[in-house]
């Protein structure tokens, strides 16, 4: 194992993608100078500009160019500096590279990786700091990753640059210097695979990305009380890995969902519905969300952390699930 940052990991696994496949290219605004957070420092002296390509100043412009050159067989890497700045090419990913596969009967693939670093970060205020990777979830012909370890962002990243899919490849800015350990040789990480945390008995809490580092503090602070929670990274969102969480629910009897993003349609309420229609029998109590509530993200640091999901939050709420007896039905 070797350690380093979760940026560092992803540049990393983008290397060594591109110099296994001569197909794999990487486009986006200010890539030559290294990205806005230095993810793509240093690749500009290897590849030249013909693989680290700097674009125009148009989201829809990359990513339409880019679905052309994954439908004309390469693989792009497509930077869109921001998720909440990916929406200016909304058309050219939904309407065209989901479905350009099915709608032309399997005679093309788009392989292609969208990276959109989101979530809340130093005051970035409404227009740059959204998780927005529900949204993507309910597009069919996309796959939804979201890593929260720099293990996982290296082994992540390598398998989606591998696919024959678009994929929709969300890394979190707040923890782009979260160190970690990275195995030394090649581990390609399956999508639809989550990873177990920790292992736990009384009460399941599933997270993904950064949420997924508060939600483990919430775990340890819980463990202190004496209620032992098994806590479950999912790693991609769609697919999601049911079984595992199946598994543990079946296990404690109780499910906690917690996540950055809007409370309201977030992903949270997916996996809720899912486990209610095919556990309902073994709940213990009800499922609860711990999220983001519907409001714009301020500037201001004092409201900004008032719209973010704290361990305090989530420990009181697994209090509460824990104490509810098992007859509340």
């Amino acid at each position: 194992m070797v350690k380093m940052t979760y940026a560092e990991a992803a540049k990393l696994a983008l290397a060594e993608e591109m110099r296994r496949d001569p197909l794999v290219w990487a486009i986006g605004e200010d890539l030559g100078r290294g990205g806005v957070f230095g993810q793509y420092l240093g690749l500009l002296n290897e590849f030249g500009p013909e693989r680290i390509s700097d674009a125009p100043i148009s989201e829809s412009a990359i990513m339409g160019a880019s679905v052309g050159a994954a439908m004309a067989g390469t693989r792009p890497v497509v930077e869109m500096r921001f998720a909440d700045f990916a929406l200016c090419a909304v058309d050219e990913l939904i309407n065209q590279a989901a479905k350009a596969r099915y709608m032309l009967g399997g005679q093309v693939k788009v392989p292609m990786v969208i990276r959109e670093p989101m979530g809340m970060w130093r005051s970035s205020a409404a227009q740059h700091s959204q998780s927005l990777e529900s949204w993507y979830t309910h597009i069919p012909g996309l796959v939804v990753a979201v890593p929260s370890t720099p293990a996982d962002n290296r082994g992540l990243l390598k398998t989606a640059i591998r696919s024959d899919d678009p994929v929709v490849y969300l890394e979190h800015k707040n923890i782009w210097g979260y160190e970690g350990d990275v195995p030394e040789d090649e581990t390609l990480i399956p999508f639809g695979k989550g990873r177990l945390e920790k292992e736990g008995d009384d009460i399941t809490i599933v997270s993904w990305s950064a949420q997924m580092h508060i939600a483990a503090n919430a775990a340890t602070l819980l463990q202190a009380e004496g209620i032992s929670a098994e806590l479950i990274d999912l790693r991609t969102l769609w697919p999601w890995d049911r079984q595992m969480v199946f598994d543990s629910v079946e296990k404690t009897g109780r499910l906690l969902i917690t996540h950055e993003s809007v409370s309201v349609g977030g992903f949270g309420a997916e996996i809720a519905a899912t486990v209610a229609e095919q556990l309902f029998s073994v709940l213990k109590s009800p499922i609860t969300r711990c999220a983001a509530p519907r409001v714009p993200i301020s500037y201001a640091p004092p409201l900004e952390a008032k719209i973010r999901v704290s361990s305090e939050q989530i420990v009181e709420a697994a209090r509460k699930s824990v104490a509810v007896s098992a007859g509340f039905k």
